[in-house]
């Protein structure tokens, strides 16, 4: 008599509110941490080299990994720049929603940017403006840097209000406290960064507001 095969193994369907194995989760956790690696070396070598004397492959070497790995992640040292605004940006946006409902538009910006100050080395915020200045290249991917976060500022500042009839509000204050971060910061700059950076965004808003009385 001929032996009847085993019956094939079946997954043991998931009950109602257990979750699948977080694979995905893990491994976007493992790409986020293997980015921030690559961009804090990218940006050690930049501020101890230079730019343009740093290679991908510096980078790559520093960071421990492949040049190929490199690609995965950026297409360029110019990208590396590019996502440490773009983060900085994204943490401002977040410090905007966390401001107290009872604050106004250009109250909740300014302590925003003076709580996102606090966290970045004011020698390294020198010397990676520096950097920005002198490269061509890095100058004009700030200047698309300030427009998106003017446009992340007011979305963020729209989003805290809720009202439709202040998206127009949020713009404007956007904008305003966009170019009081590039005009204080450039002043900061030439003044030499001797006062802490949260000191200066203070005295911007306070000559802003002069203005505005």
């Amino acid at each position: 008599m001929k032996a009847s095969k085993p019956a094939a193994k079946r997954h043991k369907p998931l009950n109602a509110g257990e979750k699948s194995p977080p694979a995905a989760g893990l491994r976007q956790r493992k790409q986020q941490e293997t980015r921030e690696r690559l961009k804090r070396a990218a940006m050690a070598l930049f501020l101890e080299r230079g730019f343009e004397a740093t290679t991908i492959d510096d980078i790559a070497e520093a960071a421990d990994m492949s040049r190929r790995s490199f690609f995965h992640y950026f297409a360029s040292k110019e990208d590396v720049v590019a996502a440490w605004q773009e983060d900085a940006a994204a943490a401002l946006v977040a410090e905007i929603l966390a401001r107290p409902a009872e604050e106004s538009m250009l109250t909740a910006a300014e302590n925003a940017i003076a709580a996102a100050m606090k966290r970045i080395d004011p020698t390294e915020a020198a010397a990676m403006s520096r950097l920005k200045r002198d490269n061509p290249a890095l100058q004009a991917r700030d200047q698309l840097k300030y427009e998106k976060l003017e446009r992340a500022l007011a979305e963020g500042l729209a989003q805290r209000s809720g009202r439709k009839s202040d998206r127009l509000r949020a713009r404007l204050v956007a904008m305003i406290a966009t170019g009081a971060m590039r005009v204080g910061g450039e002043s900061w700059l030439s003044q030499g960064p001797r006062d802490k950076p949260e000191a200066f965004v203070k005295r911007t808003f306070d000559a802003i507001r002069t203005i505005l009385a």
